[in-house]
């Protein structure tokens, strides 16, 4: 832990004066623990080089995130790989990287309201947690531009997991790709019987075809309030993710090419590398092999 604060301290000693520093982390300039100045006048090479390697993990670590980790990601990546340090040293090496996180924007609900929903009750009321796979999951969808036109991407995501477990996509706005993302997540084999499958009250979600669709299934409908985006906040979390971290850094020419990026996403980064902080920084994948590979009661 000492060697933490000192690193800590040397790190951030061009903004803060050392002797304060040191007053705020209860570290000694003389006596008691091995004095910081003792520290930081040993020979240059164990410190500096450890530094250097640091800088070169934080480094990779944050390029291979495509630039979307911040300081906290990027230590709990370091903690997997079994290199001790304390988040607060990630930061300011990261600041004189001058490695800084793409910023997610705020996610504006485009919620079109119609059709009978008043039947629709809202099951989940933003508790987005559930005690295994497979028995509450969330949905909606969202557009993406191509130079052909949009593209609509549905999306259901396990809500024990955060995995992403059925998608589609489609030319259009009506029921179809909703539908089709959830023949995707039930042919998993991980969603439950009598499941419930949250929304919000777009007309895609609410029409008689998607209340046939999901009581053939036994999938329980729910639904938030209209224009309420904390009603569903975490499937509008993913696509903010998705457009910040991934599609807005690219100019889409046919809906082929947008397609191929979200299928890198989902498959390829955000189901099996991104870590998660409300998973304790795992994947989603990690999550389900955990939980299946030491089922508990729930």
């Amino acid at each position: 832990m000492t060697l933490a604060k000192y690193e800590l301290i040397d790190a951030e000693k061009a903004t803060h004066r050392i002797v304060r520093m040191c007053r705020w982390l209860q570290v000694s300039t003389l006596r008691g623990e091995p004095p910081y100045y003792e520290w930081r006048d040993r020979p240059a090479s164990a410190t500096a080089q450890r530094r250097e390697h640091l800088k070169t993990l934080i480094t990779s670590i944050f390029t291979g995130s495509h630039q979307t980790y911040g300081y906290r990601r990027v230590h709990a990546a370091l903690t997997r790989a079994g290199q001790e340090c304390s988040p607060e040293l990630v930061r300011a090496l990261m600041r004189r990287l001058g490695l800084l996180p793409i910023q997610q924007r705020a996610f504006r609900p485009t919620t079109t309201e119609q059709g009978n929903f008043r039947g629709i009750p809202d099951l989940v009321r933003r508790d987005f947690t559930a005690p295994r796979p497979g028995v509450k999951l969330v949905g909606d969808i969202t557009y993406i531009h191509t130079q052909e036109g949009f593209a609509y991407l549905a999306t259901v995501i396990d809500c024990h997991s955060k995995a992403v477990i059925g998608w589609a996509m489609a030319e259009h706005y009506r029921t179809e790709p909703v539908k089709d993302a959830l023949r995707k997540a039930l042919g998993t084999g991980l969603v439950e019987p009598e499941a419930v499958s949250h929304t919000d009250r777009g007309s895609n979600y609410t029409s008689d075809a998607s209340g046939r669709f999901c009581a053939d299934r036994q999938i329980r409908r729910s639904a938030g309030r209209t224009g309420v985006c904390h009603d569903n906040a975490m499937a509008e979390s993913f696509f903010a993710a998705l457009k910040t971290e991934w599609l807005d850094q690219a100019v889409f020419t046919t809906r082929a090419k947008a397609r191929q990026q979200v299928i890198r996403y989902i498959e390829g980064f955000y189901n099996r590398q991104r870590l998660h902080s409300a998973l304790g920084y795992r994947t989603p994948l990690e999550a389900l092999t955990e939980h299946y590979s030491h089922p508990r009661a729930a």
